[in-house]
């Protein structure tokens, strides 16, 4: 498997939201962070051409997120998996992956879960050695889904992706 980590765009600040809908998990993102990510997932196509399932935490920016790669690549679904959600341990998502048995699954959420989740595919342990900028994207190859089986492909910030796209 193949597993792209993305971490969402840029999202509202949390006292601006809070004052407007009540909390963090209702953020959505911002305009400005919205059309970044539509060049970005256009980058992501050239690097990443194929994915059989988009996966992503609950909260209200990383599904904007997941819903913006989704019309980059039509005809991909979106399915929320609470295991993206901050406050899981770095194998949590594995389970959920194994039941995909997909060859190329693209995972959104937040930081610090996801490189702490990339860090454990990678080395094994569950400190983390790496870190994602909003909108950032890694692409891990993973011949078995366990701690220290990965193989870093690629990581690229989101200014990156987006030059890519042009």
């Amino acid at each position: 498997m193949r597993l792209l980590i993305v971490r969402h765009a840029i999202a509202e600040e949390y006292e601006e939201s809070a004052r407007r809908s009540g909390g963090d998990g209702a953020r959505p993102l911002t305009a400005e962070g919205a059309d970044k990510m539509r060049r970005g997932a256009l980058g992501l196509l050239e690097l990443q051409p194929e994915l059989d399932c988009i996966a992503t935490s609950p909260l209200v920016r990383a599904r904007q997120t997941a819903d913006i790669l989704a019309e980059a690549y039509p005809g991909v679904g979106v399915e929320v998996a609470e295991p993206l959600a901050p406050g899981h341990a770095p194998a949590e998502p594995l389970e959920w992956l194994r039941e995909r048995r997909a060859a190329a699954v693209a995972a959104v959420g937040h930081e610090p879960g996801l490189s702490q989740l990339a860090s454990f595919l990678l080395g094994g342990g569950e400190r983390s050695f790496l870190e994602l900028k909003k909108g950032a994207a890694c692409l891990i190859d993973l011949p078995r889904l366990a701690g220290g089986a990965g193989t870093l492909l690629w990581l690229a910030p989101p200014r990156m992706l987006r030059r890519l796209a042009e």
